[in-house]
Parts: C-alpha cells; sequence; structure tokens
C-alpha cells in the first residue's frame, strides 16, 4: 500500500489553495473605458459593477478603470480576448477587424432613428451580433447610446440629397463615410477631429458631422451654424464580459448579472439623451439654424452603391442588412 507523505499532503493543500485563490481572483473583475470619469458611460459602468456584487453576493465584483488608462480600444479588445480584462464599454465602429459581421452598425442610415436602433438592438438582432460577438470572445450584455451624428455646415439648411452637391465635408476616415458623402453629391474630405474646427473656420470645408454634444463642445456650432438631423450614424456601444469570466459564472449568477447591465443601459441612455437636450439647447439659444429632415427616403436610397460594395467585400452583411430593415 502506498503511503502518503506530509510532503505530498501539503503539495496536496498548496495547490488546493492557489486553485481556490484562482477562482478568488477571477471574480474580482478588472473594467476598461476610454471616457472621463462623468461621462454617461462611465457612471452607468460604474452602476453596473456595483449592482453586479450586489446581486450576485460579492460572486462578481470590480473596479472600472476610466480616462483609457488601460490603453486603447484595439488593446483592450485583444485583452478581452484573452481574459486580461473582463468587461468594458466599447465603441461599434472599430469592431469590424474583429467580427465583420458588426460592420453593419457603421452603414450610413441602417437605423431610421435612435428608436428604432433601440428596438433593433435590444431585441433578437442583437442576441444575433452578440453570437458571432461571442465567438470572438467577446459577450455583449446590453447596447448603449453613442448619439446619433448629423450634417452641419455654414451655408445652408439641409432637406434633400441635392442640398449637398458641391459641398465640402469632413468624415472620419472611412471609406463607408467618403462613400456616403460621394453618394449624396457631396464632396468628402478625410480630416483628423482636431482640425475641424479651423476647416470650417477658414471655408477649407463647408461642414462636418456629429452628435450633439460633440458640436457642442468642440465649438464648431460657431463657425457652422447650420445643423440639419439626419441621423445619418447611429452606431451603439457594447457592454461586453470577456467570454473566459462570463464562463465562470453560474446559469443563475450570469441572469442576474445580465439583468443589471441592462438596466445600466437604461441609465446611460437617460443619461446620454439629457446631455444630448442641454446641448441642443445650448446652441440653438447661440442663434444656430436647426431643422429636422422630414423624409430621409431620399437619402437611404442613395446607399445603394455604398450597401454594394460593403457586402461585396462582407457577404454576411446582406441577411444582417434585411433584419435590421424587416424590424418596424
Amino acid at each position: 500500500m502506498t503511503m502518503t507523505t506530509p510532503r505530498k499532503i501539503f503539495a496536496a493543500a498548496v495547490a488546493a489553495g492557489l486553485a481556490v485563490a484562482a477562482t478568488t481572483a477571477s471574480a474580482e473583475w478588472k473594467g476598461w473605458n476610454i471616457h472621463v470619469p462623468d461621462y454617461p458611460v462611465s457612471v452607468a459602468m460604474d452602476d453596473f459593477i456595483a449592482k453586479a456584487s450586489e446581486v450576485t453576493g460579492g460572486a462578481v465584483s470590480g473596479k472600472t478603470f476610466h480616462g483609457g488608462v488601460l490603453g486603447s480600444q484595439p488593446d483592450a479588445i485583444t485583452q478581452m480576448q484573452i481574459g486580461g480584462i473582463n468587461y468594458a464599454v466599447f465603441n461599434m465602429g472599430p469592431m469590424g477587424p474583429i467580427v465583420p459581421e458588426t460592420n453593419v452598425l457603421s452603414l450610413p442610415f441602417i437605423f431610421k432613428d435612435m428608436d428604432h436602433m433601440h428596438r433593433v438592438m435590444d431585441g433578437a438582432f442583437g442576441d444575433k451580433l452578440g453570437e458571432a460577438m461571442a465567438a470572438k470572445g467577446l459577450v455583449p450584455l446590453a447596447w448603449y447610446d453613442s448619439g446619433a451624428r448629423s450634417f452641419y455646415n455654414s451655408q445652408k439648411p439641409i432637406n434633400t440629397p441635392s442640398d449637398l452637391d458641391g459641398m465640402k465635408f469632413r468624415v472620419m476616415n472611412n471609406e463607408l463615410f467618403v462613400g456616403m458623402v460621394e453618394a449624396l453629391g457631396g464632396n468628402a474630405t478625410p480630416m483628423a477631429f482636431s482640425e475641424v474646427y479651423q476647416s470650417l473656420k477658414t471655408g477649407v470645408v463647408d461642414g462636418a458631422e456629429n452628435n450633439w454634444p460633440s458640436y457642442e463642445s468642440t465649438n464648431h456650432y460657431e463657425v457652422a451654424g447650420y445643423y440639419s438631423l439626419s441621423q445619418h450614424l447611429i452606431l451603439p456601444e457594447c457592454l461586453c464580459v470577456s467570454k473566459a469570466s462570463w464562463d465562470q459564472l453560474s446559469a443563475e449568477d450570469q441572469a442576474k448579472v445580465r439583468k443589471v447591465a441592462r438596466d445600466s443601459a437604461d441609465l446611460q441612455r437617460k443619461l446620454w439623451a439629457d446631455r444630448a437636450k442641454a446641448s441642443q439647447a445650448k446652441v440653438l439659444e447661440s442663434g444656430v439654424k436647426f431643422n429636422e429632415i422630414a423624409d430621409k427616403a431620399p437619402f437611404q436610397d442613395a446607399m445603394s452603391a455604398v450597401y454594394t460594395a460593403a457586402i461585396a467585400k462582407t457577404p454576411e452583411l446582406e441577411q444582417l442588412i434585411a433584419d435590421i430593415k424587416a424590424v418596424d
């Protein structure tokens, strides 16, 4: 009969202790966030992790590191895939290289308005996209707002695509957005965001596009006094958890954590709407001329070539586009 020596007993105890420690450490979640601490996303993320700890009895706890101190978004995505970061809120624009299916969210005019985006992402489509993301190690729990981008310029209101004819618009350095402006008859000028104010002031470009808080906080409204509510780009953000961390939770705790994640999305959306409303009020008080675009169909119809090019590159987008359009 083989005798168990004290050394073997000690070694087994150490191994067991390390296993418990590893399990405990894995529950101390580390969160990545690019925004400053008082930003709507940041407040909601802090609420999420606090409530997750509460409802799971401490099985999940952790801290959100704001202001991008843990690196850029691409770095954070990689860290999450290997479990180095446990949760984060990611903008879906740069997610395409990792999960090609998410490029559908960057298609211009894919959503009718903010409410339509919420209905799409909170429903079966969001779950379907979530499966593609989970296959790459990212589990979406809820969808946050990042506003709706609209056109603004120094010349005139925009009500129809023909109003963009010959006008120079700054866009992000992305072929989708270059194609969008060109399809509407304008001249697209990719440019660093930091250069836009001076370019608007000097007439290098006639206009640009962004959401209300960005339009206001950059003082672009001072040099581009026409804001037209096109809402051509509505990019949700994802509150995601590392699949490695998610799989360590019981089914009961997963359900609890998903519930508080969705509650945090409700909070974030309210905070974002309040911020956007305040920014809009400020610029309108300054004399900015604002108009809603009554009929967006001509703008959407003009995107045919942009969509065709995107589908040619990623065929999976065709069905995803159909799925979004099927949601009223």
